[in-house]
């Protein structure tokens, strides 16, 4: 009897399948893990858990959303780690001086702000010339720039945390924000807006769930507004153009230096987004604040779907790749796993969404020649 062709046999493969096994495998796999964990593990069910994974997972979700604009155009952004760093000391260093300077504390957090966002972008324009014009490879340009910003963080903080002179009126207003939530449940009272019941005793305390935090309301408005721009506008499809062949965008008429440059001063834009969150969160600005999620970042994006070699992704494919690696990371806490454990599992699943990704393009291959 003649054996059958890869051709053949893949047409005993669904197109439905096939879809739902290669491009929803993080879906399915975060499901399962939530599920495993809520079995094995005391106290992960619970609206408290899922609060506190959701707030931990932002800084690496806002992170990944720019990292996944550069990878979609086949480049990548070492530099963002430390973006968020300098971010973070900027806005305390602006806000601390202006405060101490008598000026009102909204306005000291405004101009604050807006100045850590602002020298966010510095290091994106910078590697999106070197990438785009001067033709450096984003390895080695972002590389560079890896250097420069970390420098640069340290020699505005001689090393070490920005805490010292922020009064605590400051640091209050700080905490309000980036520990607070827009709505509070306590079984006793029942749901309270924008602050929490006063004069709680201990018990109570334990009980008070935050069902809105603010850095996952923000984090989630930038999902949503960088997710529409790369599924529903031209800037968007011409990212994928670039992504797919760069001469091919060139013969359409797209600028891709201009949209290179754009691109990586969006992934400045949100890594400074996430430094200002983290300086609310913690009360401190940190010149190290996003050095431990840079590969974090790399490897939610990775695991979303969005291909290294450039053309492919989505928003929606980091935030789940995101929360994976949260999941994973407090699951294992919970049930008592040596961290040192939660480095090979989180290494483990890249291994697997990159033969994922292998297996999907081999599929689809095989699916056209049926």
């Amino acid at each position: 009897m003649a054996m059958k062709n890869p051709a053949q046999r893949s047409s005993l493969i669904s197109p439905r399948t096939i879809e739902v096994l290669t491009k929803s495998w993080a879906y399915i796999f975060l499901l399962a893990i939530v599920v495993f964990f809520s079995v094995t593990g005391t106290g992960f069910f619970s609206i408290r858990n899922f609060s506190t994974i959701l707030t931990t997972s932002t800084l690496v979700m806002l992170m990944a959303i720019g990292q996944t604009y550069v990878i979609i155009t086949a480049g990548i952004d070492l530099s963002i780690g430390w973006t968020v760093g300098l971010s973070s000391v900027t806005t305390a260093r602006v806000m601390r001086d202006l405060a101490a300077g008598g000026s009102d504390i909204a306005f000291a957090m405004l101009a604050g702000i807006f100045a850590g966002l602002l020298v966010a972008l510095i290091p994106g324009l910078v590697n999106g010339i070197l990438v785009a014009r001067v033709r450096v490879p984003p390895f080695i340009a972002t590389l560079g720039m890896f250097g420069i910003v970390r420098g640069a963080a340290f020699l505005l903080t001689d090393g070490q945390q920005v805490v010292r002179g922020l009064s605590a009126e400051l640091r209050e207003s700080l905490r309000a924000i980036g520990n607070g939530s827009l709505l509070y449940y306590l079984p006793d009272s029942g749901f309270h807006w924008f602050t929490r019941p006063p004069d709680l005793e201990p018990q109570q305390l334990r009980q008070l769930q935050q069902l809105l935090p603010y850095p996952v309301i923000i984090t989630a408005l930038v999902v949503i507004v960088f997710a529409f721009i790369l599924a529903r506008t031209k800037f968007g499809r011409h990212t994928y153009v670039i992504g797919g062949s760069e001469e091919a965008a060139l013969r359409s008429g797209i600028n891709v230096q201009r949209h290179l440059i754009i691109i990586y001063i969006i992934c400045g834009l949100t890594s400074g987004i996430a430094g200002v969150l983290h300086l609310f969160r913690f009360t401190a600005g940190a010149p190290q604040a996003g050095e431990a999620t840079l590969l974090s970042s790399v490897a939610a994006v990775v695991i979303g779907g969005t291909n290294l070699f450039g053309g492919e992704g989505d928003i929606m494919g980091a935030v789940v790749g995101s929360l994976i690696i949260a999941v994973l990371q407090t699951g294992l806490v919970i049930l008592n796993i040596d961290s040192i454990w939660q480095f090979i599992v989180v290494g483990v699943v890249i291994i697997i969404a990159v033969l994922a990704n292998q297996l999907q393009a081999t599929l689809e291959r095989l699916q056209a020649n049926v």
